[in-house]
């Protein structure tokens, strides 16, 4: 607290020595203990009132709301890190890669669905085409002027 050394202990000894005198020393020392013990005393009274109090107003449940709180907004838990990770990805994207072959002659990987996907609805899945007939396709009836219906 007061960072003193060993040579200004001895310092200060030597001094109370010359201002008391060696009969009175030890009862100085003695009140000197006497003093320091309450001192002591009396802080650690006071931090235990403070914490006391401290945790009769929810202080200590109010710091530990706000490291909960916290750790929900961290990157992680908001999934953020993926963002970055995305727009790191995209800012490194080459438009032209994709076509090029990869490096050693091997080509670019196709893209292959997911087994794991559910599959497609019938709605989804597009309709093949029938072939064509040989025969003209049948003109609709016309009326004649003369024709009753």
């Amino acid at each position: 607290m007061f960072d003193i050394g060993w040579s200004e202990l001895l310092l200060i000894g030597i001094v109370a020595l010359i201002v008391v005198g060696p009969k009175d020393l030890p009862g100085m020392f003695r009140t000197l203990g006497r003093f320091t013990a309450k001192a002591r005393a009396m802080g650690r009274e006071f931090s235990r009132a403070m914490e006391e109090a401290a945790d009769d107003s929810g202080l200590k449940d109010a710091a530990d709301d706000l490291r909960a709180l916290k750790g929900l907004t961290s990157k992680k838990s908001l999934g953020l890190d993926a963002l970055e990770t995305a727009a790191d990805r995209f800012e490194r994207w080459e438009p032209g890669a994709a076509k090029r072959p990869a490096a050693g002659g091997a080509e670019a990987p196709v893209a292959v669905p997911d087994p794991e996907a559910p599959p497609p609805s019938a709605a989804a899945q597009p309709v093949p085409p029938q072939p064509a007939s040989p025969q003209p396709a049948s003109r609709p009836a016309t009326r004649e002027p003369g024709d009753q219906a």
